[in-house]
């Protein structure tokens, strides 16, 4: 099977036609598929702005196989790029997801962000969501800055029912407590 290898390029106007508004009145299935991509800082309110008319024009032209896809894009706490698909009238297949992986790649070049970084992890300190690498975290850990209560990002889930319940987890309730577990008391 060969990909139809449309490139979304970032450089593309946003068109009015394809806005937010669209995909938040589509109802999507509880069971829709997720992809958390998780900047390595804070995006500015005028980069959100920007990142969000591409994410629209991109989800809004998603297709796999030449069928389109049901698809929506968001951005939680200026932060977390994510990508849901419902695939009740049309699945995600290798090829539409290795366009998505090549759009985030293109917003890593526009943006200078990182979205692959998968040793980078958030967590919330009072109102903020922060990330560090893993060294830091791991330091901050040590230190009892970061406890088994404390806020973190599961950005492994795979559902839109995960995401709603299992993104936003005390430490102690994720899967970060078997790989630093040693490290808190």
């Amino acid at each position: 099977m060969i990909c139809d290898r449309t490139d979304f390029t970032m450089t593309t106007k946003f068109h009015p036609e394809v806005n937010n508004s669209v995909a938040l009145s589509m109802q999507f299935s509880e069971n829709s598929r997720v992809w958390v991509y998780q900047s390595d800082k804070k995006l500015t309110d005028g980069q959100v702005q920007q990142i969000k008319q591409h994410l629209n024009r991109f989800a809004a032209e998603w297709t796999a196989h030449n069928h389109q896809l049901k698809a929506k894009a968001e951005i939680r706490y200026n932060r977390f790029l994510i990508l849901v698909v419902d695939e009740s009238q049309a699945g995600a297949s290798g090829c539409s997801i290795d366009k998505s992986v090549h759009f985030m790649q293109g917003l890593e070049q526009e943006f200078n962000i990182r979205l692959f970084d998968r040793f980078n992890f958030a967590y919330r300190q009072a109102d903020e969501v922060l990330s560090l690498p893993r060294h830091d975290f791991e330091e901050l850990l040590k230190k009892g800055s970061i406890t088994t209560h404390t806020i973190v990002f599961n950005n492994l889930v795979q559902t839109l029912t995960e995401l709603e319940t299992k993104w936003e987890v005390p430490f102690k309730d994720s899967w970060h407590i078997k790989l630093f577990g040693n490290l808190v008391s």
